[in-house]
């Protein structure tokens, strides 16, 4: 079989969607049942072919950009495929042949509050169009299956839960010398509560002179937040540090470093980044979402609602209370077994054949 595949988001520097799809394309690599078919990575420029393996993998270009290249140049790069994968939320919507598409969230449509009029939608818009062409709906936990059902009005027999995976680390343990460092990593959003985390987080250096804050992630804040400015004007400031983007061999230093990671959101399909955290042996803070309990069960420290006290207490709790983040880590072995790349990468798979094969 020819599958077509929605590459965009591997070009420059893959964050979120991108990683989803590289995770899934490199464990095809060592799927003896993938190298049996013909995958084309189709993008508006040249991008990287995951981890290749066994693969029969090229690449088709044609340039463009944004929902315009979306719905008028990707059905004619997947003219002549079997099945087009689009794992980001939308794809075209006149196409010649069977789609399958992965919907991560609809914060779009559950939370309109969150995005400018024009962008919301666009995405609420085309999602639900995309989702109603689509042969089958992927998505990432039952949380968002539920929210998908019910925001998009899609039948639920036509939703397909599979959990994304978790990249790990080398684990240490939880005795194992680390530095007094908290650590988030992810696209900066209103609803993930940046500035209560710094609130938080400078309560908690007046009392631990020691502790730093590493904030990892492009600010896509809307309406905007300056968060430069919140940490300039914060007491804490010359502790506290935020960058856009760091290389992968950088962040897994920060991953090695590390004693805490905060990811207090409000709304998510399923966070990936919390989950590599665990992996590479750091106890996590979360709020206190119904996903979160989904996700990460009892391997968790939540904090009930994101009030800087609350936080700074969460941070300080597994700072320092040894046999908490022991026994955090201990539960984070078992269930880590949960997420698996290669079951992931399995379970799409056979998707995609099953609505290529109508």
């Amino acid at each position: 079989m020819k599958i077509a595949i929605d590459a965009r988001e591997l070009s420059g520097k893959p964050t979120g969607v991108g990683r989803y799809l590289a995770e899934i394309v490199s464990a095809w690599g060592g799927l003896p049942g993938a190298a049996a078919h013909d995958i084309v990575l189709c993008a508006p420029e040249p991008v990287p072919i995951p981890g290749r393996g066994h693969l029969r993998a090229t690449v088709s270009t044609s340039p463009g950009s944004g929902t315009l290249w979306e719905q008028r140049v990707l059905p004619r790069l997947a003219a002549g495929a079997d099945i087009l994968f689009a794992p980001g939320y939308t794809g075209p919507l006149r196409i010649s042949v069977p789609m399958v598409l992965t919907v991560h969230d609809v914060s779009f449509s559950a939370h309109p509050e969150w995005f400018s009029w024009r962008e919301g939608t666009r995405r609420r818009l085309l999602t639900r169009l995309s989702a109603r062409r689509a042969a089958k709906v992927i998505t990432v936990s039952d949380f968002s299956k539920r929210e998908i059902v019910r925001h998009l009005g899609i039948r639920s027999s036509k939703v397909e839960v599979i959990y994304s995976g978790v990249t790990t680390l080398p684990v240490q343990s939880a005795d194992t010398a680390r530095d007094p460092l908290v650590l988030y990593v992810g696209s900066l959003f209103n609803r993930r509560h940046i500035p209560e985390l710094i609130e938080g987080f400078e309560r908690l250096a007046e009392r631990h002179p020691d502790v730093r804050l590493d904030i990892v992630g492009d600010n896509r804040t809307r309406p905007f937040v300056d968060i430069g400015a919140l940490i300039a004007r914060s007491r804490a400031r010359d502790r506290i540090r935020a960058r856009s983007y760091v290389a992968d061999d950088e962040l897994a230093a920060l991953y090695r470093k590390a004693s805490v990671f905060a990811f207090l959101s409000d709304y998510e399909g399923f966070a990936m980044t919390p989950l590599e955290a665990l992996g590479a042996g750091i106890p996590v803070a979360l709020l206190d979402t119904d996903v979160a309990r989904e996700i990460y069960g009892p391997s968790a420290v939540y904090v009930e609602r994101a009030e800087p006290d609350l936080i700074a207490g969460a941070l300080e709790r597994l700072l320092t209370d040894s046999a908490e983040r022991r026994r955090l880590l201990e539960s984070a072995a078992t269930h880590l077994g949960r997420y698996s790349w290669r079951e992931c990468a399995q379970r799409t798979l056979q998707i995609i054949l099953a609505a290529g094969s109508r």
